[in-house]
């Protein structure tokens, strides 16, 4: 069969890989291969119109621009208008805190802690966890962030078994920044999910294939509702109103733990706004009561931020690098300045079972 005796429609119909079945089908993907080159080969030959050549070259930039991944992705972070900040400068000077003295407690239960099913710590407490989604309770999220790895444990989903794509902790260490927490057991260097680079446009310092630990913190004293809900440092938005009298159930966490992938199909767009909850995600959690992290504590040094309440995702999930960049995107939109949360916080060391409580619990359990 010769290129020339091809109807334009069915050029066109090639070139996006729809051929009718049948014998004459048969023989087109035989004769031509099916390649939008050969169509525009074919349509070249005098028998066709030139617009139809011209047809189908714009047909051919389109589906190459479909198929691209060079193009970077952009999100709407337009700020909305200036206003007075009612939360600025509302964190509390409570500076971290010798965990113990002369064999004294010197605070209360800390985090990040193992949240492994069945895992109770060895801390007693008073204090109860709240365990129904904050929102039931009256809490708003006041602002999100990450840390790079997993500051909680959850045995064969994040802990020292895990890998990543590179030696990122030690060069990180090395020129002093931030310490890697846990890894998840997702990472496959053989899949280009894993491996293949994302072009970030909002998030700072964030790596395809590392694994992060979102925390959402959030409060009943936060300017919920309002253009001034989220804020850096996430204290201010915490005790944003004087309204505080017990921090077990007026303050809490939601906190998940993903490997980042170069992959739109696991793409959420509102990471920002708190835990994702859908299918297995956000169904297999704990609760405990804890504090705050960050590796300027560890098992000398407490926060005495506590007790906090703690809801805890034990699963790790695969989310797209875009689902981050959207949520630092996001950020960038708040009225409150949030660039100190555009980059992975360090990790705080695995706490050890004497400073975490002994309240850990799921609802299954």
């Amino acid at each position: 069969m010769s290129p020339i005796s091809i109807s334009f429609a069915t050029a066109a119909l090639l070139l996006f890989g729809y051929v009718p079945e049948g014998t004459f089908a048969k023989n087109l993907r035989s004769d031509l291969s099916t390649s939008a080159e050969d169509i525009l080969e074919a349509a070249s030959e005098e028998t066709f119109w030139m617009n139809h050549r011209l047809t189908a070259m714009s047909m051919l930039d389109v589906k190459a621009a479909e198929s691209s991944s060079a193009v970077p992705l952009t999100f709407d972070h337009k700020k909305p208008p200036d206003g007075t900040n009612p939360c600025e400068g509302k964190k509390p000077d409570l500076p971290n805190v010798a965990c113990v003295i002369d064999q004294v407690e010197q605070t209360g239960e800390q985090s990040a802690t193992n949240v492994t099913e069945g895992y109770k710590g060895e801390r007693n407490t008073t204090a109860v966890p709240i365990l129904v989604p904050y929102y039931q309770v009256g809490l708003c999220p006041v602002n999100a962030h990450s840390h790079l790895g997993s500051e909680h444990y959850s045995l064969g989903e994040y802990d020292e078994n895990g890998k990543g794509p590179s030696d990122i902790h030690e060069r990180r260490r090395l020129s002093g920044k931030v310490r890697k927490g846990l890894q998840c057991h997702h990472y496959d260097e053989n899949d280009p999910k894993f491996t293949t680079a994302y072009d970030w446009q909002y998030c700072k310092n964030y790596e395809v294939g590392q694994t992060y630990e979102v925390h959402w913190p959030h409060s009943a004293a936060g300017d919920c509702g309002t253009p001034n809900q989220y804020q850096s440092p996430f204290y201010d938005g915490v005790f944003c109103k004087d309204i505080i009298t017990d921090t077990a159930s007026q303050i809490g966490v939601q906190a998940q733990v993903f490997t980042l992938v170069n992959d739109e199909s696991y793409y959420w767009p509102d990471l920002f706004r708190g835990m994702i909850v859908d299918g297995e995600m956000g169904q297999d959690i704990t609760y405990y009561t804890g504090s705050t992290t960050g590796e300027s504590r560890n098992d000398t040094v407490c926060s005495d931020f506590s007790p906090i309440t703690w809801q805890v995702d034990r699963k790790c999930h695969l989310i797209s690098a875009s689902s981050f960049d959207k949520m630092c995107a996001d950020m960038l939109a708040q009225r409150d300045d949030m660039s100190e949360d555009l980059e992975p916080h360090g990790s705080r060391e695995l706490v050890d079972d004497e400073h975490a409580a002994n309240n850990h619990q799921g609802l299954r359990e």
